[in-house]
């Protein structure tokens, strides 16, 4: 299976499909955490038409997420901001492979597109923290949990103020990496 992991640095859901076989590819305007030779530095919609069979993306959330919308009802951003988020969303939303899963966290995308087909937290997958997680999905079944855990502490959200918060909260945990190439990965 050829797969794109669009908006990825870290490598972590390419790697995942790496482990089992697949031919996965990671693209972000940042270059690979990880130094692969496997990742694309470029705007994930220059290589959208490149064959691709599953495409995994994770758009910035900044300008979408519900715990930034206040900044744009409050005036303080200009909704020009969000209005160019969500056309990023939907232009990954709309490519033309076969298979699609965006995610980010509880967003405006809801109410500007659909509500999302799902939505998991880390605890499902074998990492005792809570952070929602929505999957809009084409064509791909819902992820299935497996690895149940207790300690469902809300981590993310108390990451201190750094330069580094952003990679760090942004980061897919490894249960979830390994449970879509797993599951999306077999179909």
């Amino acid at each position: 299976m050829r797969v794109l992991v669009g908006c990825e640095f870290s490598g972590v859901v390419r790697q995942a499909f790496r482990d089992l076989g697949h031919d996965a590819w990671s693209c972000d305007l940042l270059p690979a955490e990880d130094g692969s030779p496997f990742h694309l530095q470029c705007d994930v919609r220059d290589v959208l038409r490149d064959r691709w069979t599953l495409a995994i993306f994770h758009p910035p959330c900044t300008h979408l997420s519900v715990s930034g919308a206040r900044w744009f009802t409050e005036g303080r951003k200009p909704r020009s901001l969000q209005d160019e988020a969500a056309a990023f969303f939907m232009d990954l939303v709309n490519a033309d492979i076969p298979r699609i899963a965006v995610e980010n966290p509880v967003c405006v995308m809801s109410t500007r597109y659909r509500k999302p087909d799902q939505i998991i937290q880390p605890w499902q997958f074998g990492h005792g923290e809570t952070k929602a997680t929505c999957l809009w999905l084409k064509n791909l079944p819902k992820l299935a949990p497996t690895n149940v855990v207790d300690g469902r502490e809300g981590k993310v959200w108390k990451e201190p103020p750094g330069p580094d918060r952003w990679k760090i909260r942004s980061k897919t945990y490894s249960g979830i990496a390994a449970a879509m190439a797993a599951q999306w990965g077999a179909n």
